[in-house]
């Protein structure tokens, strides 16, 4: 955690948190999807191909034949109140809005925007300033720190302050990784997911992957995923050959983090392995990857493979568990800011 910016406080000293999400687009449509994909594949820290071959690529070729599959894959998981994303990363939201100014005993100011589609982090950052924060809190809701995460909305943020023309004593929570209380939400969840469900053969602990290419230049997100898998195979007690760690969602023909996890439920199935287990800590909120990727799709590819049954154990979500940890990771972070 460090600070990015200091200026005087003045009047109540009223804190300002800004959660951060990835974003979702507005609607399971192609037009949505188009919108929503041009603005998250133009961004030079999720793509970091040389742009005077990536655009006319992504405008040319991806926006007319990407979005029309995405749009098919958010249809599958689309509920009555919208995407599940959003849905459940406003319900945090609500708790949290509850939760922080009782754990520190006075009002604090909470927003949630998007790094991508609505709404946005200029949203958020305005309500903030317009409700008299005079200082904030940046909690990312990604545990592992990657530059197409973290840094990106990190630098949506400055560009966001900037046109704004506030300028806030700013402080970013980084990562949580490791912080105890995440892991023990994390074990909690899978745990009561045995005592109801029973326990699978195999536990996969399942990563959104990022090139190995930027993995190899120095992002630490592979490293930090590590860790925070072993954590939690630690707190369930489980042995080596009880879980796996895996990388799903990668995009393109360039080698990504391994093994894949599409790869390892294949050689689960052809293992005989017949049910398999699978959580995805870097996934706060329930979403597209963890829904229809995991819950649906690849669960629909390990039974044609000869498994009988993938089960997902669902995000942390608005659990209290959750909510206590995030509370605690914001607590500190404004004492010490």
């Amino acid at each position: 955690m460090t600070d990015q910016a200091t200026s005087p406080t003045s009047g109540r000293n009223l804190p300002g948190v800004l959660l951060v999400n990835l974003g979702t687009p507005d609607a399971p449509t192609v037009p949505a999807l188009r919108r929503y994909l041009a603005e998250f594949l133009s961004d030079p820290d999720v793509v970091t191909l040389p742009r005077l071959f990536w655009l006319p690529l992504l405008y040319l070729v991806v926006l007319n034949t990407r979005p029309a599959k995405s749009a098919e894959a958010y249809a599958r998981i689309w509920g009555e109140h919208g995407s599940p994303l959003l849905v459940n990363s406003r319900g945090l939201e609500a708790k949290l809005q509850v939760a922080l100014p009782q754990r520190l005993g006075k009002p604090v100011l909470l927003a949630l925007g998007m790094r991508y589609g609505n709404p946005g982090i200029a949203e958020a950052l305005d309500a903030l300033q317009q409700e008299g924060a005079t200082r904030l809190l940046v909690l990312p809701l990604y545990p592992q720190y990657a530059t197409a995460t973290t840094a990106s909305s990190s630098r949506a943020i400055a560009r966001a302050l900037e046109r704004l023309g506030w300028s806030p004593r700013v402080r970013t929570v980084h990562d949580y990784h490791a912080e105890p209380a995440y892991i023990a939400a994390l074990a909690e969840s899978v745990k009561e997911f045995w005592e109801k469900h029973g326990r699978a053969g195999k536990l996969l602990i399942s990563f959104h992957g990022i090139p190995k290419q930027v993995s190899d230049a120095g992002d630490p997100y592979a490293g930090q995923c590590a860790a925070t898998a072993a954590a939690l195979a630690e707190r369930l007690q489980l042995d080596a050959g009880q879980w796996q760690l895996t990388f799903q969602s990668r995009f393109g023909k360039a080698r990504w983090l391994q093994p894949y996890t599409e790869t390892v439920l294949k050689e689960c199935a052809a293992q005989g392995i017949r049910e398999v287990d699978v959580v995805c800590p870097g996934f706060p909120a329930d979403c597209l990857e963890t829904l229809e990727e995991i819950a649906l799709r690849y669960a629909e590819g390990f039974r044609a493979g000869g498994g009988e049954r993938l089960r997902y154990i669902p995000a942390l979500n608005d659990r209290d568990s959750h909510v206590r940890a995030l509370v605690e990771i914001a607590v500190t972070a404004l004492k010490e800011a």
